[in-house]
């Protein structure tokens, strides 16, 4: 039997080299510096009106797809200027890619539709009605070639055929959808928010395969996948990060995380997850083996800094957030309000290995 034993560190310890060798694993090793040091590299104001959600890195153009809730803006961290916009995106969520046919897709929530732009030039050519209401998070899975919509107000997946732009179906959830990731193998994953569930979806039947609880997870949010050794990564309303079997559905540990979190991403290359928090922090999470994991730093961000989208090339994380007024008083008429934004002060933050 052939075993690849990577030492990420020489004190790893005789208990975890000798779970290595009974399983047949792989130990992660580092990349170059300490998996710890990261940092906020660079801070960029960007400006505008108007509030943010998901954004999205284009590795292959070096550009960020920014939602900013009736278009997207689109940035260059090589210029560090806006470089374009999409246009006519009503309530727009998210921000899917499909880098094979040069097309990506957003999700309009006021609109309950899906627009569709040219990689190119962003250029709008397509728009879908779908069935779902307020669709959310969307994802792109190349295998099979569709978009997955996840419709927050609906409780459903809407399917489209990514090559057509016909939408094949709708499929019920059960709960209010968060994100999703795929494993390349034919299953979708999807956090179910007010249930503390996740669903798997079996994409040649397009049903619910199997429905899993998260507890000790309370409303998951973000999700990230390490494909390899089949494990997902869940951040969780009540400061917790629960990382899932991909295959059996098991709650293999759970690591605490910092308040508010909205995000998650896992660089396969270093080892790591990473969860975006409200508070003002990124937590960095070291898979020392697919059985083992330990937060390893708090980086400070910026409060609000809650979505997060990570380029796997230069390992850089990217992040969100703009400064807010003291929140005015409750009226009859107003009885929850919101703080102000301060005007143009919505800015890209950036962090980066040491």
């Amino acid at each position: 039997m052939r075993f690849s034993i990577l030492l990420r560190y020489s004190a790893l310890g005789a208990s975890c080299l000798l779970f290595a060798l009974m399983q047949g694993c792989v130990l992660l090793a580092p990349q170059g510096a300490s998996v710890k040091d990261y940092a906020l590299v660079d801070r960029v104001m960007i400006g505008g009106p108007a509030g943010w959600d998901f954004i999205t890195f284009d590795t292959a153009r070096q550009r960020l797809f920014i939602s900013r809730a009736d278009r997207v803006q689109v940035w260059s961290p090589e210029s560090k200027n806006l470089v374009g916009e999409i246009a006519g995106t009503a309530g727009v969520h998210g921000v899917a890619l499909a880098q094979d046919l040069q097309r990506g897709f957003t999700t309009n929530g006021r609109a309950n539709s899906v627009s569709v732009f040219r990689l190119d030039d962003l250029r709008v050519t397509d728009t879908i009605t779908i069935p779902g209401a307020n669709p959310d998070a969307l994802l792109y899975e190349p295998r099979f070639k569709r978009v997955y919509t996840f419709n927050g107000r609906s409780g459903d997946a809407t399917v489209i055929d990514a090559v057509t732009l016909k939408v094949l179906t709708n499929i019920a959830l059960g709960g209010k959808p968060e994100v999703a990731v795929s494993d390349g193998a034919g299953h979708v994953f999807v956090n179910i928010e007010d249930t503390s569930e996740m669903l798997v979806i079996d994409e040649t039947a397009n049903k619910v395969q199997a429905r899993w609880s998260l507890s000790p997870c309370s409303e998951p949010t973000g999700l990230a996948i390490d494909v390899a050794h089949k494990r997902l990564f869940s951040v969780c309303a009540n400061n917790k990060m629960v990382i899932i079997d991909a295959v059996t559905g098991r709650v293999v540990t759970d690591v605490a995380i910092g308040a508010e979190p909205d995000s998650a991403a896992f660089d396969a290359e270093l080892g790591l997850a990473f969860s975006s928090n409200g508070d003002g922090s990124l937590t960095v999470v070291h898979e020392v083996d697919p059985e083992h994991f330990s937060v390893v730093a708090n980086v400070p961000t910026q409060a609000r800094a809650r979505t997060m989208s990570l380029d796997p090339v230069s390992h850089r994380i990217y992040l969100v957030t703009a400064v807010f007024g003291p929140t005015p008083e409750a009226t009859s008429t107003n009885p929850k309000p919101r703080p102000p934004m301060l005007p143009d002060s919505f800015s890209v933050l950036v962090l980066a290995p040491k």
